[in-house]
This record gives C-alpha cells, sequence and structure tokens, in this order.
C-alpha cells in the first residue's frame, strides 16, 4: 500500500496482485471511474505498410493471420488518462485519517498527479504534486485546477523523490507512489478486466511504459485469466530504460531525451518494478518519434479521439506489426496533450516538449 513521509529510501514491499485483487479494485473505484470503451481502429492509418509487418521476423504470431487493432479508450477518463483507477484504489485503500489529516503527496510528470489530485478533491484531501520543470503546461494547469500544490523541481531532483519517496522540506504527508504502489497496480489492472470482457480472444495487448505500473496490473491479470494473450510494454527510441534494463539483465542508466513524448521514458527502470514487469511482459518494443506523431494523426483522422504522444505510441508499435497479427489491443493511455503540440503534430511537424517543431516528415 502508499507509504507516509518520512522515511527516505526505504522502499515498501510492492507486488503483483491477484486477479480476486483487482477485482476488489474494481468495485472500489467503480463509483467514481469510467467503464471506457474498446473500439475497433476505423480504417487505416498514415503508413499501415502492413506488409511490411515484422510480425515474422519477431516471432509474435502468425503472419498470415489478419491483423485487427482496438483502441482502449482510457484518454476518456475524467482526468484524461488511465491513473485515476489507481490514484483512487490507493486513496481508498489508506487510512482515511491520516490523509485528511496531513494530505497526500506523489511524484509526477504530470497525468497520475491529476488523477490524484482529482480524486483527493473529490475525498477532501489536500494534495502535493512535486513535477518536473519540463512538465508540459497543460499537464500543471490542470494540476493546479484540481486543487493541487504544485512544486516544480528539476528532473534529476525529480527522479530522486522517484526512487526514494521523499521530498526536501516536506513531511509527514502520505505519500502515494505513481507506479511503484501494491494498490496502484490493482487499479491500472482493472482496465484488463474490462478488456477480456469486451473482447475475450484478444490474443496481445499492448501497453505504454513508463513506470511500469500499468503493464504490471493488466500483464497480471492477463497472466492468471488468458496466459495465451502477450503483453508488450512499449517504449520510445529517444528514451527506453526497459529496453536497457533487459540487455543488461538489471535495472541500468539509460540516454533520456525529453520529447513532446512526456508521458513515458525515464532514466532507468526503478528497481522493484524490474521483478514485477519481467513476469508478465513480452520483451519491450520501440518506437519513433515519426511513428508516434503519425499514430496521434491516425486517431484524430479516423477514430476522432485525440492521444498524447505516450497514450499513441501503443498504436503505432500495433501498426508497425511488432505485437504480432490477431486481435491487438493498444491502450490509449491518455490524452492530455498541450494543443501547441497536438497543432505541430497534425501539420507533419515533430515538436520539442514546448510544442516547437523541430522538422517536417
Amino acid at each position: 500500500m502508499s507509504t507516509l513521509l518520512p522515511p527516505a529510501g526505504a522502499a515498501p514491499i510492492v507486488t503483483l496482485p491477484s486477479t480476486e485483487t483487482v477485482h476488489e479494485a474494481r468495485k472500489r473505484i467503480a463509483p467514481h471511474v469510467l467503464r471506457t470503451p474498446l473500439v475497433e481502429l476505423l480504417g487505416p492509418t498514415d503508413e499501415t505498410a502492413l506488409g511490411n509487418s515484422h510480425a515474422e521476423e519477431d516471432g509474435n504470431g502468425d503472419a498470415s493471420a489478419p491483423l485487427k487493432i482496438y483502441l482502449k479508450l482510457e484518454n476518456l477518463q475524467h482526468t484524461g488518462c488511465f491513473k485515476a483507477r489507481g490514484a483512487f484504489n490507493a486513496l481508498l485503500s489508506c487510512d482515511a485519517e491520516t490523509c485528511r489529516n496531513h494530505g497526500v503527496i506523489t511524484s509526477s510528470a504530470g497525468n497520475f498527479g491529476q488523477g490524484l489530485a482529482w480524486c483527493a478533491r473529490n475525498l477532501g484531501y489536500s494534495c502535493t504534486v512535486v513535477v518536473p520543470n519540463s512538465a508540459p503546461e497543460t499537464k500543471v494547469t490542470a494540476l493546479k485546477r484540481y486543487g493541487a500544490d504544485v512544486v516544480p523541481v528539476s528532473y534529476q531532483e525529480w527522479w530522486r523523490t522517484m526512487e526514494t519517496r521523499s521530498v526536501k522540506g516536506i513531511q509527514h504527508k502520505h505519500f502515494v507512489h505513481p507506479c511503484a504502489d501494491s494498490a496502484v497496480i490493482a487499479g491500472n489492472g482493472t482496465i484488463a478486466l474490462e478488456i477480456l470482457e469486451d473482447l475475450p480472444d484478444v490474443d496481445a495487448v499492448v501497453v505504454p511504459y513508463g513506470g511500469g505500473g500499468m503493464c504490471a496490473g493488466v500483464g497480471a491479470v492477463m497472466k492468471e485469466m488468458r496466459p495465451q494473450c502477450k503483453v508488450f510494454p512499449v517504449e520510445v527510441e529517444t528514451s527506453a530504460p526497459l529496453r536497457a534494463a533487459c540487455a543488461a539483465g538489471k535495472p541500468t542508466q539509460c540516454q533520456h531525451t525529453p520529447t513532446f513524448v512526456d508521458g513515458i521514458g525515464g532514466k532507468s527502470v526503478l528497481p522493484e518494478m524490474w521483478p514485477l514487469v519481467t513476469q508478465v511482459m513480452e520483451q519491450p518494443l520501440a518506437v519513433s518519434l515519426e511513428e508516434t506523431a503519425t499514430a496521434i494523426r491516425s486517431m484524430v483522422r479516423v477514430n476522432h479521439t485525440v492521444a498524447e504522444g505516450a497514450g499513441a505510441a501503443p498504436l503505432a508499435a500495433a501498426v508497425k506489426g511488432l505485437a504480432g497479427r490477431g486481435k491487438i489491443v493498444a491502450v490509449v493511455s491518455g490524452g492530455n496533450i498541450d494543443l501547441d503540440t497536438l497543432a505541430a503534430v497534425l501539420q507533419g511537424e515533430i515538436p520539442t516538449p514546448g510544442g516547437r517543431p523541430t522538422g517536417q516528415e
């Protein structure tokens, strides 16, 4: 469960949830979050090119099987992201008196912070969110709109908060980790329950990999309820700590380049998440910024839905054939994208983190 600050540096034991635990989480959060739709990708994307699929060479299924892609629209949640599932389950699982008296705190690039702030406001708790100073203005503005106290810090300091669960100068608030928290992971696993209800014969699910909370939750449910379904985490090539960890056999530092895909990627896989995700995931996938931008445009054009970079990366991987063929679900994790960034992407540009283009495709 969630932990109090201090102590610093002492990570709690984080475990994969059982299906029973995820069902309990679903009942707990049902009054507060949406049961999001699973919809089929309506038409070809900009660069479908499925004849060049990598499915056969990667061994991810029968290359002769048809490819049907479905979108799990978590961008339709109240805060525009799946994170409210885990946040509500964490807050509803912990001591209410402690949270009411001291408030809650988290470290987040924006989306989990929004989810926690929204949940906290609904439950009458104060909320503080530590954000990297590179966080998109759209997400920072939303945090304040939900009533959170926002503490911007350098990326390095923000990452240390993720690792240590401690914030300099702030004590005694109830710390909720955005991914390495058993209750958060169980809440995320409710996504898989809904997918299986809507598409019982799903062959693969592609999820964005940020901290690993969705991968662990969805993967745990699939392993128990539909073990033949493969769960693929996806990263962007500019920041792929999971791929680096798989290559090294352990979490290791990797190059991190900030891009408009701000919801995933980091300096390293969190050590406490590594043994969890390796139990339930396939080999991680990677897509380029160009492929991610194409996926954003495609969803706008053919499914009339808006995704942020992290939410579009699973579709980019699925369309490329990296998750194999058959019935593939791409989890559209969120839609909180700066308008300037979206405008640049829709014009065929690759924007910088601030929304300015770096060039044409």
